[in-house]
């Protein structure tokens, strides 16, 4: 059985909405997929990924077992370090 890789993920705050911000997944040059319990996956432009503040862990606890649930394997971040190729 194959393990599933790790994925970075940062949880922030859009209005009143947590997003999480899955730094691993391809997406369009100058996004970012992002993940919301209304909306699902989608791509967000890094202005929008700026715009956001971090989200505490009492916030983004159902977000992440609801992403896990589906099969993420996550690695929670506070800021994104571009991985080296």
């Amino acid at each position: 059985m194959e393990e599933k890789t790790e994925t970075r993920v940062i949880f922030k705050m859009y209005r009143n909405e947590c997003v999480a911000f899955l730094l691993d997944c391809p997406v369009t040059y100058g996004y970012v997929l992002s993940y919301m319990h209304v909306g699902q996956h989608g791509e967000a432009s890094m202005e929008f990924f700026h715009e956001c503040k971090l989200a505490p862990e009492s916030i983004f606890e159902d977000l992440r077992e609801e992403l896990e649930s589906m099969g993420y394997r996550l690695l929670l971040r506070q800021r994104w370090i571009e991985r080296r190729k």
